[in-house]
């Protein structure tokens, strides 16, 4: 019952108005789905595994899109230089790209309100020296920071190594980069709230600062961070496909996007067009619908456009 009562406020709620009398945000919001659905989905529904060698001909490579003359409706957006369908590699590719992305934010968003709700609600010296470590940090672009990651990773192990960790470096990598504006959003944030009612009432009854910050703070200062969080996921799926365009990204073995963008971009000028133009456009359009809910959830959640 509670459930039921739960969704029925939802779909009652300002949100869910302001998302229906969108077509552009629901129109958004169906591609993303299909875009992350086929993601998940691709061992299932995916017309073939582009991974397994044991399925591969090279007899099958650069097939045209199925709708040219020389396509073949097998490969319906056609076959790489290895012979693997470019359909199903997407699919299988947007796996590891989303993966990143989400990974990514999720570390971002830890640490950018760990470091917020500490500089906001403590203040003083602690402020001080967080805030100048973030203001530090956004000198820094955020590919920059990536390569130089990977670099020291790529110094420091033996290849065989890095290779099998190179994901959670990358992750680690652009998650480790977007936390300041985290941070910045949820210090003000709590800034505001420290001096409240319901802060001052939990000093007096004795709560300790973590437990007001983590039950009473925290709660209060989230909607702002999903919005950010939004929109960062897309820049997140971004830089992991330019880190591994620029060959520092996942390994070949676990292609993403931004691999397979590199690899067709070798046979663009031979005439294999659709091997890099596929995979592109898969990429514009998952961040675009992305970025386009993250603009709606921000006005949704902003009360001066209500």
């Amino acid at each position: 019952m509670a459930t039921q009562g739960a969704v029925a406020r939802f779909f009652d709620s300002d949100i869910w108005y302001s998302f229906t009398r969108s077509p552009i945000t629901v129109a958004s919001a169906i591609v993303a789905f299909i875009c992350i659905g086929g993601a998940v989905l691709a061992p299932w529904i995916a017309p073939h595994n582009p991974f397994d060698l044991a399925s591969l001909q090279l007899m099958d490579a650069f097939k045209p899109p199925a709708w040219t003359d020389e396509g073949d409706p097998v490969y319906l957006l056609g076959t790489d230089d290895q012979g693997r369908d470019v359909l199903s590699a997407i699919m299988y590719g947007a796996r590891v790209s989303l993966l990143v992305g989400f990974c990514a934010v999720l570390l971002s968003v830890s640490v950018g309100i760990t470091v917020g709700l500490a500089a906001g609600y403590i203040g003083g010296t602690v402020d001080a020296v967080l805030m100048r470590i973030a203001d530090i940090k956004l000198t820094f672009p955020t590919i920059l920071v990536a390569l130089l990651i990977d670099g020291v990773v790529r110094a420091a192990l033996p290849r065989e190594v890095h290779d099998q960790i190179a994901l959670y470096v990358v992750i680690f990598a652009i998650g480790i980069s977007n936390w300041p504006s985290f941070a910045r959003t949820v210090r003000g944030s709590t800034l505001v709230e420290r001096n409240k009612e319901y802060v001052q009432a939990a000093r007096v009854i004795g709560l300790s600062r973590s437990r007001i910050m983590i039950t009473h703070v925290l709660p209060n200062v989230l909607g702002p961070v999903l919005v950010i969080a939004t929109l960062n996921l897309g820049f997140a799926v971004l830089a992991e496909a330019t880190l591994s365009f620029l060959g520092v990204g996942v390994p070949p073995t676990q292609p993403s996007l931004g691999t397979l963008i590199r690899i067709g971009n070798d046979f663009l000028f031979s005439g294999e067009w659709w091997i890099t133009i596929f995979p592109g456009i898969a990429l514009i359009v998952l961040v675009l619908s992305v970025n386009l809910l993250g603009d709606w959830l921000r006005d949704a959640l902003n009360p001066k456009l209500r």
